[in-house]
């Protein structure tokens, strides 16, 4: 068969490569480089090159097992890192690192104080309760109306659990209470995040995520079309075809390896299905700094973590995150490589190396639903959708769903 992949993130990465084994596949990519959300920069600080990521940088061997071993088989390295997390209260003055009580405690006055000791007890009251919700066949409360029958106070939520699910589905702060508890918790469980000890060891790429992306490039046989975005995808029964600023091809089957928002767009005559279940999962934008200003970081160096949450002094501003990529690639420089999510107005701009735009899918019930539908459209219509939206988000879950869609198509034959 002739099959078009569309986008080129992990889940086109994943099915392309799978089907490349049988079948021809032409990759369409809208920007000019391989990767998607996998983006690495050479950089140059004090005479020497640095290669820093900007969008996926960490998995474990656990929860990331197909990547894992897609990994193994191209002969990538990879090493371990620290996963710390660090928040600065500027209204309050305050800032911790939850990575050890001397991060916890390097700002003195936090030992004497009682809201920030309830806050450690509410922790672990947290950590113990809510796997209850796991138990429940519903969909349950959003994780506010959680915290609320809870009693759980404040100074927690905004100070602890607000910047850390923030952080970790780089959502706005004000949609984390929105999200539905069962969820989070479920993602929490999953990674061992609800336990204080044992937790998995994370790995990043050696020389930047992008080198798995070169290295499958440099071997695959894959027609990958770089700057050709898909304007439409027309369906009909014995063949689809797209068109792209180049005209109009035809294939035997397309695979939707973009976000669900984007390919709602493209589909010529999507079904109700199609429009409801697509059309059910939001994104919201971000915009990605890559920079050398260490202002966004906590005051005290002690307190630098691998994610920084920062809390304005401005109440009616969001939560926003930082991260620090010496800690995280193990990168030894004179300043700090520092990622920043929606800061870029508090960053000096001759410390700015790079600006980019990130998309990601936002967990309500809705999108939960809406991923118990993929079958419902799966197939039909000579149409395959993946992402890591069918999941929770992460480059394990893109791989995932790109690497089922490839071997469903490979069993039809």
């Amino acid at each position: 068969m002739r099959i078009a992949v569309i986008g080129s993130g992990i889940a086109g990465i994943a099915s392309a490569r799978a089907l490349a084994q049988r079948h021809e596949v032409v990759l369409f990519e809208k920007e000019h480089r391989l990767g998607g959300h996998t983006h690495t920069h050479t950089l140059e600080m004090a005479g020497r090159r640095y290669r820093i990521d900007s969008g996926f940088i960490v998995h474990n061997p656990g929860n990331y097992p197909l990547f894992s071993a897609f990994l193994r088989q191209l002969g990538v390295g990879t090493r371990e890192t620290e996963m710390s997390f660090a928040v600065h209260n500027r209204a309050l003055g305050m800032y911790y690192n939850a990575h050890d009580l001397g991060g916890l405690f390097c700002q003195k006055r936090n030992l004497a104080s009682p809201a920030f000791w309830r806050m450690l007890a509410e922790i672990r009251r947290f950590y113990r309760e809510c796997p209850a919700l796991l138990a429940s066949a519903e969909d349950g409360p959003t994780l506010g109306e959680y915290l609320r029958a809870g009693g759980y106070g404040r100074y927690f939520t905004e100070n602890h659990l607000i910047p850390m699910a923030s952080a970790l589905w780089s959502s706005p702060s004000a949609r984390i209470l929105d999200f539905p508890a069962k969820y989070l918790v479920a993602f929490m469980a999953n990674h061992h995040m609800l336990q204080l000890s044992g937790r998995p060891v994370w790995r990043v790429l050696e020389n930047g995520s992008s080198s798995y992306v070169e290295k499958l490039a440099a071997q695959w046989p894959v027609d990958v079309r770089l700057g050709a975005g898909v304007r439409r995808v027309n369906r009909f029964e014995s063949h689809v075809e797209l068109e792209t600023a180049d005209g109009n091809e035809r294939f035997d089957q397309a695979v939707f390896a973009c976000h669900s928002d984007q390919t709602l767009a493209m589909l010529g005559a999507p079904s109700t299905a199609e429009r409801e279940i697509l059309g059910a999962i939001r994104y919201a934008s971000n915009e990605t700094v890559l920079h050398r200003d260490a202002s966004v970081l906590p005051p005290d160096r002690r307190a630098w973590a691998a994610w920084n949450a920062d809390i304005p002094a401005d109440p009616s501003a969001p939560c926003t995150v930082s991260y620090c990529m010496n800690i995280l690639q193990g990168v030894d420089s004179p300043e700090p490589f520092i990622v920043s999510l929606n800061q870029r107005g508090q960053i000096a701009p001759d410390k700015i190396f790079a600006v980019m735009d990130y998309q990601h899918p936002q967990y309500d019930h809705a999108m939960v639903r809406a991923q118990t539908r993929r079958g419902e459209i799966q197939g039909l219509n000579r149409s395959w959708f993946c992402g890591a939206y069918w999941g929770f988000g992460f480059h394990e879950d893109g791989f995932r769903s790109g690497h089922e869609v490839a071997q469903a198509l490979l069993e039809r034959e």
